[in-house]
């Protein structure tokens, strides 16, 4: 029997001693992701960069040794640099044994190398979890076999069961799912290029039959006269085409997999039949499955096919209603995984931190979305790691956030941490080398430990393979930087941030190198295990509180400056002295200190720290209030633990005369508050980072119980004018960073900066960044990565904020310049630019009235030279439904007893032409972590109920095609207040716009010269000083783009100025210019109903005695359309009023369309061959209706109307067209069933008249065919029902089958086209066209 069932086991492969090591194109997985214009922002989905090379050092270390093999393989899995290795040496059995560590992050492939068993045999991974729910598959359709033991697929194939499976029940829930969305893209390209391959073999043997099936014909008629002779050379022809125009529109959607579930009386099981993934015949079926259950059960997995070689997992929710085929979503989640936990018997140098310690995956990383985590898949996995009774919590995801310390998952995190104890360790972010770079949570979240990246002399040496590594460490260039917004250092401690760790099986190999602090964050995690095992074993019990404390307080200081701590934390973790430290400390209380700052006499905002930004905030000293609480954990005893707490603390500071705070504090459970005062009037420019930190008098060896962080950076003035400032002869060594910190200049809008290096030999590689901070806003920062093969000159330019402080940071990558004695000298220069306005932000509100701007420069003479445009349009609507329930099962269950509720609304669409289009929902977008709400997500749909799109926080932008949509939106939260508040909640249809629909306004100077035209304004020089005003004109009305409601939202950008530099300078688009800002026009109503109905009626020359028949006549058609078909009472009348009216009102379409609509809508009709005649002669009364030469000759006039009339005429001319057309379809569909019933109907043959000549004598259908192709697209997916059935008439085959025209396609359609080319004996073709019925007419909505 054929399995697709792996074990872990112990017994591992042996690898060479010495390991090829293999980049991985990881910077394409995880990219930045600009959210935001002008100084931009951006997110990434996981906290790792990759780069080609690297270098750092050991600390202290003096000249570095030379490798060997040993130092080598150790270099490939770091954990000498934070005492690990002296750990495990004094402690071997304190190897992470006992602990549990959840991994939040992509997925762990349970197969991968170092991830089957720990170092004392047990399981290495306890569970694997989708938590995103991008794996899930609706089950809950329920089958029985058959009497041949079969079954019938969610996909519709037959299946056959295994007959050795029990179930008790016989009943079999069915599922199916296309097998790419269960890949990584990555993987998905390689299957499309390996299956595309195969593929083309058999469709270039199928275009060689077809070319020799031409050939002989050509060469047995030499002379092609006869009709039938034609129409046959003409589908060998097409047949030939048709092959050759598919092998270029090739689009593999991917094999169908069919997923089984059902109830054995003990567990439910899963099977899946992937026989479409094989290509040996007989290899996949269902019946061959060994099943699965839920891998915390029995820990067995599966792998869909030797092709893919894809791990897979399975878990059965809600009664067998639900599975969910758990994959990762990138390499990300297992490379994690193997730095905290990989054990490798063979190798142990190789083994990651804690290879003792066992694991569960939490997959947070949605597939649909590229591994972006959501907020479903993160409250989830806190519900796991609480569930499974965690120890730690690794998380290397992350992004930018307007509020630290803030939102929904932050607040889920405390609760973890404080009630259920586990430690939660995150990456602190990849965003350096600028300050407040970190990113939530783990840089900016106070329960959390934010962890950046090092790099060590060996691991530049070994694993990054630099030839000249350096003799002391270092924090990698693009590590984040603290401190917060609201003043927290961010960064807690430093770990090695690379290494060559496990990958999962599909990427074909065992090891890869990654690193960011996506790798420091489980390297620290790994050494946090090693503490906990030997805390365990010696029954010693430890809070979250202390263990960070301990990190803190025994890590090793990277660098000798006091702000060397924003870059790396308190410094290096030493696992070692960590554990000391808790020892000595075992019988003192668990306490965190909450610490809040606010300026004295202000209770809001509060800050962590206190961070000196801004050049007024230096100016003068400043006195704060700081609120110290000792926090216990939840459940701590009254008169056990809070009554008895008592510490006396002693205040101490790295610098007195910066910081005056008091001496000593009695602190109790209640807490105290005490003012201090920052006086950073003498300090010179530049940044200074100092502490205040408390010491417990009594125990003095703890080192400070809590820090209060004071980071200023005092910016330079900018003076003279042209604004200018130089910094010339920066010099630079690989890893070397210069910050400056500049006062912006009020009224300064943009930079142009000049960028010269010199002074070296080989190529030099620099991370430029600027950043600014704004109030609730993220961080505005702009970036560039430079590299300078020769001395020269780069020149860049990039927008700030006037009165802001600014940050310019220039780093030397870390790698480069390694090998070279060159130092780079480096010359900088920045020319502040700005043309300050009265309104950066401009709302036209609809009237006719022109908006005022008014501009000054504040700097020095500027080119005045505004440019505007709408480029965009939102269309607001609301929800046509909402459903409210509760989710069901445990993985919806909150650690504190709350179930999970979830809204889903309904919102509906129409688009008139295909466009690209993407929701936008203000209070919703753009905010993971920073957000009160816990999770949402969308998918659009057409009425087949074909997915077109799907996305959460941040939509992107994708093409529709015309037609009807469904957006649903899913909304998930505990408080029903909430989503109840939400129920109404308006969504925009943003749709972009074509150039020539974008709406360029124009400028004035006269407030009514968009109405006189007079005044018309384009450009000026501004005087320094000098206000000048000029106004913008709304668009007008007749250039708005069609298909523009009221109500609706024009946005676009403008923009002022243009750079000096020539370069980036928008001729036609403001964003292409260095400063630009949001401008939006709200649509005004249309014409006003009583303005319609006066032209209406002046335009109406129908007396009202007319106008009475009609109302009558419409009144009684609207009776008849009234009775059903259905009902046999309704129906007899219906045969006497329709018969009354067609001799009452002769020939009047409308009438006759509703007649023809009833005689369709029957269905189950005894006498089928009557019933199709009637429809016919129903059709034939419509056609005969309508003047068809009137109708031809409109329709070849293509003018456009120019006034109503004129378009009301077109409307009634357009509506008529589509009559006739859908008249002359059904009749034809009629015809074609009429002789599947009765075949002697068909009637074309080839007769002779008396002069011999052969003339094709054509049926009804042919002739009614020729008659719709005349009025309508017949190949169009609406009508190309009949060119298929005209096509299998004929055993033809059509080049063009059908054409894709925006209308929703019709599954009739489709399977007719299938038919037919089975038929033909196209096999290859068919498989492709299956995948597309699947992804065109799925039978219901995938779950969310």
């Amino acid at each position: 029997m054929q399995s697709h069932l792996f074990i872990s086991s112990p017994c591992l492969q042996k690898i060479p001693s010495l390991i090829t090591l293999s980049h991985f194109p990881l910077s394409s997985q995880f990219p930045r992701k600009k959210t935001s214009c002008g100084c931009g922002g951006w997110r990434a989905r996981a906290m790792q960069r990759t780069e080609s090379g690297g270098g750092g050092g050991e600390r202290n270390s003096g000249v570095r040794s030379k490798l060997t093999e040993a130092s080598f393989l150790a270099s490939l899995m770091p954990k000498k640099e934070i005492g690990a290795d002296r750990f495990l040496e004094a402690y071997p059995e304190y190897d992470g044994r006992g602990v549990v560590i959840a991994i939040f992050d992509s997925g762990v492939d349970p197969a991968a190398a170092g991830l089957h068993v720990t170092s004392d045999g047990k399981p290495k991974v306890l569970d694997v979890l989708d938590c995103t729910g991008s794996g899930d598959i609706d089950t809950s359709t329920v089958v029985k076999a058959d009497g041949d033991g079969r079954i019938r697929g969610a996909s519709g194939a037959l299946l056959a069961v295994n007959p050795s499976w029990k179930n008790p029940s016989g009943e079999w829930h069915v599922g199916s799912k296309l097998v790419y969305e269960f890949f990584t893209n990555t993987l998905t390209s390689r299957l499309k290029k390996e299956r595309k391959k195969k593929w083309n073999e058999k469709n270039q043997a199928a275009i060689a039959e077809a070319v020799k099936n031409l050939d002989e014909f050509d060469q047995k008629h030499s002379k092609v006269d006869d009709v039938k002779l034609k129409r046959i050379r003409e589908d060998l022809q097409n047949r030939v085409d048709y092959l050759r125009k598919l092998a270029d529109g090739y689009d593999d959607k991917g094999p169908i997999i069919n997923a089984v579930v059902w109830y054995d009386g003990e567990l439910w099981r899963v099977a899946l039949d992937t026989q479409c993934l094989e290509d040996e015949p007989g290899r996949g079926k269902l019946e061959d499955f060994v099943p699965l259950t839920n891998f915390r059960t029995e820990r067995k997995f599966g792998v869909f096919s030797k092709l893919d070689a894809c791990t897979f997992v399975a878990n059965v929710y809600e009664e067998g209603n639900v599975v969910s085929i758990v994959t990762d979503s990138s390499p990300h989640g297992t490379h994690v995984a193997g730095i905290a936990t990989a054990f490798d018997p063979q190798e142990p140098l190789l083994n990651g931190v804690a290879p003792g310690a066992q694991i569960i995956s939490c997959k947070i990383g949605d597939s649909r979305l590229g591994s972006m985590e959501t907020g479903t898949g993160l409250s989830r996995a806190l519900i796991a790691a609480v569930e499974h009774k965690c120890d730690l919590i690794n998380m290397s995801y992350g992004e930018p956030t307007l509020l630290p310390d803030y939102g929904r998952f932050v607040d889920l995190v405390n609760e973890v941490v404080n009630k259920h104890h586990l430690i939660f360790v995150s990456s602190a972010g990849n965003s350096g080398p600028a300050l407040s770079t970190v990113g939530a949570p783990g840089g900016t979240s106070s329960s959390i430990i934010g962890v950046g990246a090092y790099v060590s002399p060996d691991m530049a040496a070994g694993a990054h393979c630099v030839v000249d590594p350096p003799e002391e460490g270092l924090e990698y260039t693009w590590s984040s930087r603290g401190p917060t917004a609201d003043g927290a250092l961010g960064v807690c401690v430093s770990a090695p941030g690379g290494a060559v760790a496990p990958v999962p099986t599909w990427t074909l190999q065992r090891r890869m190198l990654m690193n960011g602090t996506s790798m420091a964050s489980p390297s620290a995690c790994g050494g946090i295990a090693l503490v906990l095992s030997a805390m365990k074993a010696e029954g010693i019990d430890i809070s979250p509180y202390d263990v960070r404390k301990a990190l803190e307080n025994t890590s090793i200081p990277i660098g000798t400056m006091p702000e060397d701590k924003l870059t790396s934390g308190q410094g290096l973790m030493q696992v070692d002295k960590a554990l000391e430290y808790l020892r000595l400390s075992r019988d003192i209380p668990s306490v965190r200190y909450d610490v809040k700052i606010s300026r004295s006499g202000k209770s809001s905002p509060t800050y962590r720290g206190i961070y000196l930004r801004e050049a007024c905030a230096c100016q003068q000293p400043t006195e704060w209030t700081v609120q110290v609480e000792p926090k216990f954990h939840e459940g701590a005893s009254n008169l056990d633990q809070l009554v008895p707490f008592e510490e006396h603390i002693e205040f101490r500071c790295s610098d007195t005369e910066i910081i005056k705070a008091p001496e000593y504090l009695l602190l109790t459970h209640n807490g105290r508050s005490f003012n201090i005062v920052v006086d950073p009037t003498s300090l010179a420019e530049g940044l200074h980072y100092h502490e205040l930190y408390g010491i417990d008098c009594k125990a003095p060896q703890r080192g400070p119980l809590f820090r209060i962080p004071l980071t200023i950076t005092k910016p330079m003035a900018v003076k003279g004018h042209p604004p200018l400032v130089s910094f010339a002869g920066m010099q630079f060594s690989p890893g070397h960073i210069e910050r400056r910190f500049i006062e912006v200049p009020q009224g300064a809008t943009w930079v142009e900066a000049t960028m010269r290096a010199s002074g070296f030999d080989t190529s030099r590689r620099f991370f430029v960044d600027s950043l600014q901070l704004s109030p609730l806003k993220r961080p505005g920062k702009w970036e560039s990565v430079v590299t300078f093969s020769s001395p020269s000159a780069k020149v860049f330019s990039f927008q700030v904020e006037g009165g802001q402080t600014i940050e310019l940071a220039v780093a030397q990558f870390w790698s480069s310049g390694r090998g070279s004695q060159e130092t780079t000298v480096v010359d900088f220069e920045l020319v502040f630019h700005g043309i300050d306005v009265n309104n950066e932000e401009l709302i036209l509100d609809g009237s006719d009235a022109s908006v005022r701007i008014v501009a000054t420069s504040l700097l020095s003479s500027e080119k005045l030279v505004p440019l505007a445009i709408l480029n965009k349009l939102r269309v607001p609507y609301r929800p046509s439904e909402s459903k409210l329930r509760t989710l069901l099962g445990n993985r919806d269950r909150l650690p504190s007893g709350k179930q999970i509720l979830a809204l889903t609304l309904t919102y509906k669409f129409k688009l008139e032409d295909a466009a690209d289009i993407k929701p936008h929902i203000p209070l919703l977008n753009n905010r993971v972590y920073d957000n009160k709400f816990e999770s949402q997500f969308y998918m659009i749909s057409d009425s087949n109920k074909r997915i077109f799109a799907k996305g959460d926080v941040y939509p992107k932008s994708m093409k529709l095609p015309k037609g009807e949509f469904t957006l649903q939106l899913y909304l998930r939260h505990d408080n029903l207040q909430l989503l109840e508040k939400m129920k109404s909640l308006v969504v925009f249809i943003e749709r972009t716009l074509d150039d020539k629909d974008a709406v360029r306004l124009s400028f004035f100077s006269e407030p009514d010269g968009n109405v006189t035209g007079n005044g018309g304004f384009k450009s000026s020089v501004l005087v320094p000083g000098l206000k000048e005003g000029f106004y913008i004109s709304p668009p007008n009305k007749d250039k708005l783009p069609k298909n523009c409601p009221e109500g609706s939202i024009l946005v676009g950008e403008i923009s002022y100025g243009k750079s000096s530099s020539g370069k980036q300078s928008g001729e036609k688009n403001p964003k292409r210019n260095p400063a630009f800002y949001q401008i939006s026009y709200v649509v005004p109503p249309n014409k006003s109903g009583a303005e319609k109905e006066k032209n209406s009626s002046a335009a109406s020359n129908i007396s009202v005695s007319q106008r009475l028949e009609e109302e009558v006549r419409d009144a009684k058609i609207k009776v008849l359309t009234s009775l059903r078909q259905n009902i046999e009472e309704d129906r007899a009348e219906w045969e006497k009023l329709s018969a009354s009216l067609k001799a009452e009102y002769l020939k009047h379409t409308p009438l006759l369309v509703k007649i023809l609509d009833a005689l369709i809508s029957r269905n189950n009709e005894e006498d089928k061959v009557q019933h199709y005649k009637q429809i016919i002669d129903a059709a034939n009364e419509v056609v005969d209706s309508i003047e068809r030469e009137e109708l031809a000759k409109y329709i070849a006039d293509k003018s456009d109307p120019e006034d109503d009339e004129a378009e009301k005429t077109k409307k009634k001319m357009d509506s008529t067209r589509d009559q006739l057309a859908e008249a002359l379809y059904h009749k034809g569909l009629a015809l074609a069933e009429l002789e599947s019933v009765k075949p002697e109907t068909r009637t074309d043959e080839v007769n002779e008249e008396e002069s011999g000549e052969p003339v094709v004598k054509d049926d009804l259908f042919e002739e009614n065919f020729k008659e719709l192709r005349k009025w309508a697209d017949v190949k169009s997916s609406k009508y190309g029902t009949l060119s298929v059935i005209r096509e299998r008439r004929s055993g033809r085959v059509l080049n063009d089958m059908i054409q894709d025209d925006g209308d929703p396609p019709k599954k009739k359609l489709y399977d007719l086209k299938l038919s037919l080319i089975e038929e033909i004996g196209w096999n290859h073709v068919a498989s492709i066209e299956r995948q597309w019925m699947y992804v065109r007419f799925p039978k219901s909505l995938p779950l969310f």
